[in-house]
């Protein structure tokens, strides 16, 4: 059985990061560098390593060291547009912990690491405790993503349903771990 190592990303890992998450856009959603979408991948320590209530959290082999996965959370909620006006307002900015980026490399599929990441990243934000409620959207075309977030969290809107199909994603709300025992 491998071993990984989570942790939260330091300078060193971004190179790695950058890599994993541009890999994934180009080969798992087909849609490649879309900066409007894709800008955190430039610059993910504008992005996640200097805002304080932000992270960007690394899976490392611990045969290699190389960096196979990535899972980032920020404060930002969905924006309206291109997000449904009813899920923007449901899930405002700065209350709001919005899971990002959660990705793996295809050959360290299938071995808990997503979910061991988003543990961490929930744990951030009960931590945090600014935070009411996580967020985040997936799209459905992507080879298990939406049973993998539907085993974590529930379905607010599912744009698949919208008289014109909105943008085709599924938008999540995952419960947020309480501190208390």
């Amino acid at each position: 059985m491998r071993c990984y190592c989570i942790r939260p990303a330091g300078h060193d890992d971004l190179d790695g990061a950058r890599a994993v998450m541009l890999d994934t856009v180009y080969r798992d959603f087909g849609t490649g560098y879309v900066p409007r979408w894709h800008g955190d991948i430039v610059d993910p320590a504008a992005a996640y390593l200097t805002p304080v209530r932000h992270t960007l959290l690394v899976a490392l082999d611990g045969v290699g060291g190389e960096v196979v996965g990535t899972a980032a959370l920020d404060s930002r909620g969905p924006a309206h547009p291109p997000n449904p006006r009813q899920v923007a307002e449901r899930f405002p900015s700065g209350g709001t912990a919005q899971l990002r980026r959660v990705y793996v490399r295809p050959e360290h599929r299938r071995r808990g690491l997503a979910r061991r990441l988003v543990a961490e990243l929930l744990a951030f934000a009960a931590a945090d405790g600014g935070y009411r409620s996580v967020y985040l959207h997936t799209d459905p075309a992507v080879e298990g993503a939406e049973g993998f977030w539907r085993s974590l969290g529930k379905v607010v809107h599912d744009e698949r349903e919208d008289p014109d199909g909105g943008q085709r994603i599924i938008h999540f709300e995952v419960p947020l771990p309480s501190l208390t025992p």
